[in-house]
């Protein structure tokens, strides 16, 4: 079961992916290391947020 990307999820999923294609064409290895480790950063930002999003989704339906 996979679980859903919220909005924010996908958003720092987006700028995760623009951080790696930037590392990518840099020649600067010490400078593509720090994006690359940046990228990471986003792409746990992004399952922490959808996680959250849900979470607070899931408590929202049970007040119902």
């Amino acid at each position: 079961m996979r679980n859903q990307i919220s909005r924010r999820g996908k958003e720092c999923l987006k700028a995760a992916q623009t951080l790696l294609r930037t590392a990518e064409t840099i020649t600067d290895q010490a400078v593509a290391i720090q994006l690359k480790a940046l990228a990471d950063y986003y792409e746990r930002r992004a399952e922490k947020a959808s996680l959250d999003d849900a979470a607070k989704a899931l408590a929202r339906s049970a007040e119902r």
